[in-house]
């Protein structure tokens, strides 16, 4: 547990703030996946208000994918994005640490 409490206090110097690394954290572990907004509000632990600003926020960086159905709206991250790779790398260095 402690390293993955260093970890993520590393990846909040990095970020700013602790909901997009836990989001990104989330979504870049599995890339093949989809979510709705309260699964990464359950899964992160963060408020559904958090979680709703910072997917916004990456989906106009074009790190996010956004799909939407009739009952849902699925975010993905996005792998053809040229931030995936870096953000990939980052997420699995701090995991080593």
């Amino acid at each position: 547990m402690k390293n993955r409490d260093h970890a993520e206090e590393m990846m909040v110097r990095l970020f700013g703030s602790t909901s997009r690394p836990r989001i990104l954290s989330l979504l870049l572990n599995r890339p093949q996946q989809t979510f709705y907004q309260r699964e990464i509000m359950y899964e992160t632990g963060l408020s559904l208000q958090a979680v709703q600003r910072e997917l916004e926020n990456l989906i106009h960086l074009g790190i996010l994918k956004k799909r939407e159905t009739k009952e849902k709206v699925y975010y993905q991250i996005d792998m053809t994005s040229p931030w995936f790779g870096p953000l990939k790398e980052i997420c699995e260095l701090v995991k080593r640490d």
